[in-house]
């Protein structure tokens, strides 16, 4: 679960983390109290989506920018206004872009140096990884193909936590020295804490910066939650914001379904993340594009089958569908009767093709055939690939 460049900021504050003074207003009524509560400028006026770019990007009115620098309160207003309501488009929203419903006012901060900063789990040790640069305000990706000696990188064994010496070693490795040092390791120290305690898969600032005036900022906020461990978190549930997820995956989320939307035209329906990645890719091979990812899981019923039709059914886009099941806890026939009952109840018009396999197959394929409906089955995963593929094109 992502969350606003502002929730990020209020967190970081819980924590002791430092960051420029803030206000966020939810519609053009609140601007002028929100930046009346800064006390003077000048200030910066930034778009909320969940997407990164956001200073790079264009909204589909022309108007450029979703981050801007206002020297007075009456301009800040003014940016705030060509923002709000608006739709931005970044390299990271897509050509769709996202419709700016927050708008975050913050005191402009006198940069002295931006550096990066993040906290993220490290796949190849199951670790958490503290990642720092000097280089900060650009892609971290661009950083490490042309100076990956200016990445400097942490492991933290999360029995004993972040040791003092590892955030004095991040400290020393940025260059940091004297009051902006003792800042520095205070701000690690409490960024990994709050990562840990609120069960965050990344944390991200870049920039972090030092000022002019001798302190130590984290100048933006970019924070994701791991899903399966909301339950513990109630306070950061209550963060999530609807706006900015699509409707299809959040009416999934309602079925305890995975679903993520893609641009194709060939809807599966699969159990199990890896099967599903597998069955995007064979589509792929034989020169299909498919339409989402969508994991019903290892044990789902007949009522989760039909919800999963009803959400793939509601892009425009879906011209065929393929349900691909290896039924190991799964019973096959489970699914067959949910795939003939949301057949019939949707009135299915489009191309569908069924592969089973597993757990009570012979009374899953039997179910198929017996429905006297126009589903195509298949005998193996590239059969009902290259099915499903002919069949939309």
């Amino acid at each position: 679960m992502n969350i606003h460049e502002y929730q990020a900021k209020a967190l970081f504050e819980k924590y002791g983390v430092a960051v420029p003074k803030g206000m966020a207003a939810r519609s053009p009524s609140e601007f002028d109290s929100a930046l009346t509560a800064l006390d003077h400028g000048p200030f910066v006026v930034k778009s909320q989506i969940h997407a990164g770019g956001r200073g790079k990007g264009t909204f589909t009115d022309g108007f450029k920018g979703g981050v801007k620098f206002a020297k007075s309160k009456a301009e800040a207003i003014e940016f705030a206004n060509k923002m709000y309501g608006n739709t931005l488009v970044t390299a990271q929203t897509g050509p769709a872009g996202r419709k700016v419903q927050t708008i975050y006012f913050t005191k402009a901060a006198d940069i002295a140096k931006e550096y990066y900063l993040a906290i993220l789990l490290d796949r190849a040790t199951s670790l958490p990884v503290i990642v720092a640069s000097t280089e900060g305000g650009v892609e971290i990706e661009k950083v490490a193909h042309e100076t990956p000696e200016k990445i400097f990188k942490i492991l933290v064994d999360p029995a004993v936590g972040l040791q003092g010496y590892q955030a004095r070693q991040l400290a020393f490795q940025l260059g940091l020295s004297g009051d902006h040092f003792k800042q520095a390791v205070k701000l690690i120290t409490n960024l990994y804490r709050m990562a840990w305690e609120t069960d965050a898969s990344m944390v991200e600032v870049n920039p972090l910066i030092t000022t002019t005036d001798g302190q130590v900022l984290a100048l933006d906020a970019k924070v994701s939650f791991d899903d399966n461990a909301l339950f513990r978190h109630p306070d950061i549930v209550a963060l999530r914001d609807l706006n900015e997820e699509d409707p299809k995956e959040i009416e999934a989320s309602k079925f305890s379904l995975s679903y993520i939307a893609l641009d194709g035209n060939i809807a599966c329906l699969v159990n199990g993340a890896g099967l599903a990645m597998s069955t995007m890719d064979i589509i792929k091979h034989f020169g299909g594009n498919p339409a989402n990812f969508l994991d019903v899981g290892g044990g789902a019923t007949k009522d989760q089958v039909q919800a999963a039709f009803r959400i793939i059914l509601t892009d425009p886009n879906v011209k065929g569908i393929m349900v691909n099941i290896f039924g190991g806890i799964m019973d096959c026939n489970t699914i067959a009767n949910g795939v003939v009952a949301a057949t019939r109840e949707l009135g299915l018009t489009i191309p569908l093709v069924v592969r089973l396999e597993g757990n009570n197959v012979a009374a899953g394929k039997q179910t198929l055939a017996e429905s006297g409906l126009a589903i195509e089955s298949a005998d193996s995963m590239a059969d009902a690939a290259q099915k499903i593929v002919r069949l939309v094109a």
